[in-house]
């Protein structure tokens, strides 16, 4: 399913009175659920069999992918545990441009503590953290576009 359907029918769903809607296809399947304060979307892939017209989705990904991919490799290794970003999308480190940012250098983090939130597709994403420990570095920056994967904070 491309990005323009998927936004279609988030949209539709935003803007009409029903509260869920889960549609299957060859190469996915999609659940969105509108909630109180944002949606939470769910996009399951399937794999395909080759030749399935997965290349010529595939090709614009890959192209997209490689520069990205350069970005992290070119941040210094650091020693302890990464947070990575679930999702493609904008990082804010604050919950509002005025607020202070969820966690600093030095923070003390607990697993399940808010660190971040991304921004996919109008829906703010809380990002918690998947492990306790102190953040030693913080290699995202405020209104930064983020990748799959790509590290956001170093913890120890």
């Amino acid at each position: 399913m491309d990005l323009r359907k998927l936004k279609t029918l988030i949209d539709l769903v935003s803007e009409s009175n029903i509260s869920e809607l889960e549609i299957t296809e060859a190469e996915g399947k999609v659940r969105i659920v509108k909630g109180g304060v944002a949606a939470p979307v769910q996009y399951v892939q399937t794999l395909a069999a080759p030749g399935a017209g997965q290349p010529a989705a595939a090709a614009p990904a890959a192209s997209a992918a490689a520069p990205a991919a350069a970005a992290p490799a070119e941040t210094p290794a650091a020693s302890g545990h990464a947070i990575k970003s679930p999702m493609v999308g904008t990082f804010y480190r604050s919950s509002s441009p005025g607020a202070p940012a969820f966690v600093e250098v030095g923070s003390q983090v607990k697993e399940g503590d808010t660190v971040c939130i991304i921004e996919a597709m109008k829906i703010l994403n809380e990002i918690e953290a998947d492990k306790s420990g102190t953040v030693k570095q913080i290699l995202g920056e405020n209104g930064q576009a983020v990748e799959y994967g790509q590290p956001l904070f170093i913890i120890e």
